[in-house]
């Protein structure tokens, strides 16, 4: 019985994995499957400092998914990129609040994503103060996704300055401490 599952594991091809073109062009890791037709579909979740190799992102999981096989390489397109829910969970003390949003948006080229934020603030606020912080980042997502396209908001994102931008367009109503993403769906 075991020279059966050990015979179906031999016969089994390795891929290459090769993350979009916007993150790099080397080889993220391999996975093995019978044929091309098993690979593709897949989705693989590594962490972001894997790829990027900067420790401020290894708090960050992205999800990519395998839309191509060309010989023994896989091309993968983005699925999604979310916080782990330690980091996320770190972020919230005493004395401060926490607003969610998720926004459901489109880019430049017309292409759908859906935006989970949370922002932080540094004390405790009431719940008008929450509906307004909520509307205003809801407002800037939208303003910010009609002028940029998805790539854009990813690189913004990876580099902090979408998140610094969005907490300054709330930043009259309460004190922002930390906006960070919680997940993007592409």
């Amino acid at each position: 019985m075991a020279t059966k599952s050990a015979d179906k594991w031999k016969s089994k091809i390795w891929f290459n994995v090769y993350p979009p073109k916007l993150l790099g062009e080397s080889a993220i890791g391999e996975i093995p499957a019978n044929d091309e037709k098993n690979v593709e579909g897949r989705v693989i979740k590594v962490s972001m400092s894997w790829i990027t190799h900067k420790p401020e992102h290894s708090f960050m999981l992205v999800g990519l998914r395998i839309k191509s096989v060309n010989g023994n390489s896989a091309q993968t397109a983005m699925d999604y990129i979310e916080q782990t829910y330690s980091y996320i969970h770190s972020l919230v003390r005493r004395h401060s609040s926490a607003v969610y949003t998720i926004d459901k948006l489109k880019d430049k080229n017309g292409h759908e994503l859906v935006l989970k934020l949370l922002a932080v603030t540094n004390n405790k606020i009431r719940t008008p103060k929450k509906t307004a912080i909520r509307k205003g980042i809801q407002k800037f997502s939208e303003e910010y996704m009609s002028s940029h396209t998805a790539d854009e908001l990813l690189n913004a994102i990876l580099d902090n300055s979408f998140q610094m931008e969005a907490s300054k367009s709330v930043g009259n109503i309460a004190r922002i401490g930390k906006l960070e993403l919680k997940r993007i769906e592409f």
